[in-house]
């Protein structure tokens, strides 16, 4: 099995990589979270791995973190999740997210990736319950009842995770809902 691979990014093309090792080319499928953060053509780059042989195909999936690639092996063992559905997830959400998401219980946040139904969504919470680790579970920058229902209301109005976060640090702690709502909005625009 190919665990790692270390060597000279040669191609990006989303969401497939050409990573050039000591003379062979390694194609790459990887997901976007890992395609935004990689080197410049050209550059070194190191990807843990996950290789699928199947009767028809055999496979690479490249992640630039440990998490990323043992969530992907969680999602594949769900039934239904076939790989290409696991890399549209951690394309579509980081592990923290989904992590989050599978904490809260949240149906929404998972339908909202290309790909994901009503019933899958509810079956990968139902099977991702206590298998993504709580440490990812708990969002740290969320210190309140009041920031947890303001971040809740910047994702439902569109917001990603990431921009909701960022907006949340620059209110005031002690911030009302509806305060913290309309200060977390003037930053955002």
């Amino acid at each position: 099995m190919i665990g790692r691979l270390t060597g000279t990014l040669a191609e990006k093309s989303p969401p497939q990589l050409l990573i050039d090792v000591n003379g062979v080319g390694y194609e790459v499928d990887v997901p976007m979270s890992t395609f935004y953060n990689l080197p410049g053509l050209g550059e070194r780059v190191t990807l843990l791995t996950h290789f699928i042989v199947r009767e028809d195909a055999q496979i690479l999936f490249g992640f630039l973190t440990h998490d990323e690639r043992q969530t992907f092996r969680q999602l594949i063992k769900i039934t239904g999740v076939g790989p290409r559905m696991a890399l549209s997830l951690l394309s579509g959400l980081s592990v923290g997210e989904l992590a989050a998401a599978v904490a809260r219980q949240e149906t929404a946040r998972l339908v909202k990736v290309p790909g994901i139904g009503k019933k899958t969504a509810e079956r990968l919470l139902l099977e991702l319950k206590g298998k993504l680790g709580d440490a990812l579970a708990a969002p740290a920058s969320v210190a309140s009842d009041a920031q947890a229902d303001i971040l809740q209301a910047l994702i439902a109005l569109g917001y990603s995770d990431r921009e909701a976060a960022a907006a949340l640090k620059s209110l005031p702690a002690d911030a009302s809902v509806s305060d913290g709502i309309k200060l977390a909005l003037k930053s955002l625009a």
